[in-house]
């Protein structure tokens, strides 16, 4: 009965699994198979919770730091693969490592969660066949690479990579090199030509009128470097000397001996390229080349150029030539601006080249770079019909008549305020010839990177380094009033900044940077159009096949303006003489000008 009722009992049941021997073999297998899923899914409650704690996160990353450095790894007792040790203090990590602690037997963690803590805290192990076969050893630990040293790396880094960048040179003179070298030498020291153009004796030593040769067979530089490279070796006594005295204590003159210009050549000059040598020879002591290094260079050049020797009786307008050229150079080759050459910015331009053909090129004006006569009478020819009271200095008003009124009076002010380029004349609100000399080679030849930049500052009225709309049109509206008043045509600025851009095709329509502007060619266009009325005329009736002849000339703007300025000037002095020989008036107030263009 006790066993029907049973069966009767778990068969009425409401959850009852059908019958009673089907009752009786539920009950004996539900236990079972709900047991293992939920003992696992309590161990891995357990084990979240263990890990959660703050001793279990610093246990776990504490074996971390140890497992990457391949340290012997400490962790809790009974742990397989090694970890051998005694957990950190405080409360229990787990109920298994307090049950270890109090010597009970520790149970083990469900598969998942011991693998995932292995697999945290311990190197990767050698793969096992299958999981039932015993746990092997881990595998042996590689040994970490050995890296070197800070020096050590440094030397074997610069063996990797070998050098590349020589800027003054690559420093190694070979002994066919010296051989050469010692040859010239010796032929410069035995030329019976030279001895006898220097007027003195070579056997005691070479005087510095002989250093023109020197510099050239020698040295490789132009033959005006002569004075400079004389006082280079001599230790800056000479013409051009910046030493203290300029002979020997007996008062004899200085003289370089073969052994001392040998010396010389071979430690402080064979090893260097040629701009690099004529750096060193320019510099005279500094690290860097001012204006005035310049002046023995361009006084040796007035005195023994044979284009010149015009300006022999002439001893003013040779120190304007020279002060012109000067300007020049620096105008090109000084891209910074501050009046001190570096030798990176000496080996970029072009002046080396120039200046070995104003040695070579017997017509001075066909060296136009720097050195053209012609480039030097328009610049101070214009200087001086500016400047009326001839106090060599420009003012405003002066200015304001540059190109027979051509200039904007926004434009002239900007240029006053000092906004594009600094006066170095001294005086506040005047121009100086060094900076008419920036003006003019800017205003007349807008396609250079130099000029670009001063008009982009001189435009640019928040120096935001953007060209807005409202800043285009603050200096167009005057030039739309001026050609209204002279009954031009006039042009919408909304027409005109279109055909601008189209032209110059910037990067963010309606603004213009400076990098937009040097992309493109003819984007001087755009400074002629805001600030100069007689050429933004020009370019709006300019003829087509005078620009295909312009193309075609390889000239740049300012050639091409010094050449027309030259011949107009020159028929100007011719109707001068011709009026002073019958009898009138006119001319320069001094003479010495005209004189020394009459000579030309």
């Amino acid at each position: 009965r006790a066993g029907g009722g049973n069966a009767a009992g778990v068969q009425s049941a409401p959850c009852g699994h059908g019958g009673g021997a089907m009752g009786a073999q539920g009950v004996g297998k539900a236990p079972t198979k709900q047991r293992v899923p939920s003992s696992k899914m309590k161990l891995d409650e357990l084990f979240l919770h263990w890990l959660s704690l703050p001793d279990s996160q610093a246990l776990v990353m504490r074996l971390l730091e140890d497992a990457r450095a391949g340290r012997p790894l400490a962790g809790p007792a009974g742990r397989s693969g090694g970890l051998e040790g005694t957990v950190g203090q405080g409360q229990p990590l787990s109920p298994s490592a307090a049950g270890a602690a109090m010597g009970a037997p520790a149970s083990p963690l469900s598969p998942k969660s011991a693998q995932a803590l292995l697999s945290l805290a311990m190197p990767p192990l050698s793969p096992v066949k299958s999981a039932g076969s015993p746990p092997r050893s881990p595998s042996p630990r590689r040994r970490p690479a050995r890296t070197l040293s800070g020096g050590a790396a440094d030397a074997a880094r610069r063996q990797a990579i070998p050098r590349f960048y020589f800027p003054a040179g690559k420093g190694v003179v070979s002994d066919e090199q010296r051989r050469e070298s010692r040859e010239r030498v010796e032929a410069l020291f035995a030329s019976a030509d030279l001895g006898k153009d220097a007027g003195k004796d070579t056997a005691a030593g070479l005087p510095e009128e002989a250093f023109a040769r020197v510099a050239r067979e020698l040295c490789g530089l132009p033959s005006f470097l002569g004075p400079l490279l004389f006082a280079f070796c001599t230790g800056g006594k000479g013409s051009a000397g910046y030493g203290e005295g300029g002979g020997m204590g007996d008062g004899s003159p200085v003289t370089v001996g073969m052994a001392s210009l040998l010396d010389t050549w071979e430690s402080k000059l064979a090893h260097l390229d040629p701009p690099a040598r004529a750096f060193e020879v320019l510099r005279r002591g500094k690290d860097h080349v001012a204006k005035a290094d310049f002046l023995p260079v361009l006084h040796d050049l007035v005195a023994r150029h044979p284009g010149l020797e015009f300006l022999a009786e002439t001893p003013e307008f040779q120190e304007r030539y020279a002060e012109t050229v000067i300007h020049r150079i620096f105008f090109g080759v000084n891209r910074s601006d501050t009046g001190k050459m570096t030798l990176r910015e000496l080996v970029r331009s072009d002046l080396l080249e120039a200046m070995a053909m104003a040695d070579d090129e017997e017509d001075i004006n066909r060296v136009v770079r720097y050195f053209s006569y012609e480039h030097f009478y328009v610049i101070y020819c214009r200087f001086w019909e500016l400047d009326t009271d001839h106090d060599f200095l420009l003012d405003r008003e002066d200015l304001l008549r540059y190109g027979n009124h051509a200039l904007t009076y926004r434009i002239v002010d900007r240029i006053f305020a000092e906004t594009p380029r600094r006066f170095a004349s001294g005086h506040e609100g005047k121009m100086g010839f060094e900076d008419f000399c920036h003006f003019i080679l800017c205003e007349e030849d807008k396609s250079t990177e130099q000029s670009l930049e001063y008009w982009f500052r001189c435009v640019d009225l928040d120096g935001d380094g953007i060209l807005l709309g409202h800043e285009l049109r603050h200096f167009y509206e005057e030039q739309l009033h001026r050609m209204e008043c002279l009954q031009q045509e006039a042009i919408l600025y909304e027409d005109i900044m279109c055909q601008m851009s189209d032209m110059i095709k910037p990067a963010e329509e309606g603004t213009f940077t400076l990098r937009d502007l040097k992309r493109c060619p003819l984007s001087g266009n755009l400074f002629n159009v805001l600030g100069n009325l007689n050429k933004f005329i020009a370019f709006e009736t300019r003829d087509p096949f005078m620009i295909r002849q312009e193309r075609e000339d390889q000239l740049s703007e300012w050639d091409r303006f010094a050449r027309a300025e030259y011949v107009r000037l020159s028929m100007d002095e011719e109707a001068t003489e011709d009026g002073m020989s019958d009898g009138g008036g006119g001319g320069w107030d001094d003479g010495g000008f005209g004189a020394a263009a009459g000579a030309f």
